[in-house]
């Protein structure tokens, strides 16, 4: 818990003075890369990287991306500004919607009159073929989610993997219900003193498949997750191994 806190110091200090080539620069383009790119976004790392350190946008000689795609990842570095800067408020469906809003604003679907933006969906939806709560018991279900994560007296590593995926079953936005789940995992394990994790999208199919058979093989998914937050671990080591030997 001590090291995550000191993680944690060290993540809002470099926000805060804007440092570049630091592990919160390296957070910023991997969790936006990865994240959307999972959700079928054609931005390039290299891209994303672009937009993250020049707030501009110029891809010269390469192929055109949807300008969603552009705007969402965008807003994904403002998301996980609001993330950091939240750290210490318990999990709550305002703050869920609020990543909602940030994410999702500006975009085309904030034009459809039907698609609300930071709210639970108006229409029912699915996930990979499979049917999800329907619209009208999604706030009683969000709550009940909710009240139990926030009720365990220490949250450990599997807690916030199965709140992952009872979220992720809830799939109670219309749209980008992945991005926010992911933002949540991040943050919930950072905020509770577990090495946190970024999914590689290269990896996604273990990640959709644990996602599908947690409910029978929760190793699935888990091991999934051990992997990729051995890699953040190494990457913790490296940037700030003069902190953590002291």
């Amino acid at each position: 818990m001590r090291q995550m806190n000191r993680l944690l110091t060290c993540l809002a200090e470099e926000k805060q003075s804007k440092r570049k080539g630091g592990l919160y620069h390296k957070t910023q383009i991997n969790l936006a890369y990865n994240s959307n790119r999972i959700e079928g976004s054609r931005l390039t790392e290299e891209q994303t990287r672009y937009i993250f350190e020049t707030r501009t946008i110029g891809f010269k000689d390469e192929e055109a991306v949807p300008v969603d795609d552009i705007i969402e990842t965008s807003n994904h570095f403002v998301a996980f500004d609001y993330l950091l800067d939240t750290i210490v408020n318990p999990l709550s469906n305002d703050l869920i919607k609020t990543f909602h809003n940030i994410l999702k604003t500006g975009t085309s679907d904030a034009q459809k009159p039907w698609f609300r933006i930071g709210d639970w969906k108006k229409l029912a939806n699915e996930a990979g073929g499979v049917e999800t709560t329907l619209p009208e018991n999604v706030e009683n279900e969000m709550n009940k989610l909710n009240d139990w994560y926030n009720a365990l007296p220490e949250i450990e590593f599997e807690n916030s993997i199965e709140y992952h995926v009872r979220f992720e079953k809830i799939h109670p936005f219309q749209d980008g219900n992945g991005r926010v789940g992911r933002l949540i995992l991040f943050r919930e394990c950072l905020r509770n003193g577990i090495v946190p994790f970024i999914i590689d999208e290269r990896h996604k199919q273990f990640y959709y498949r644990g996602l599908r058979e947690f409910a029978t093989i929760r190793g699935y998914l888990l091991d999934t997750c051990l992997s990729a937050q051995d890699i953040y671990a190494e990457w913790i080591k490296y940037f700030y191994a003069e902190q953590y030997t002291r």
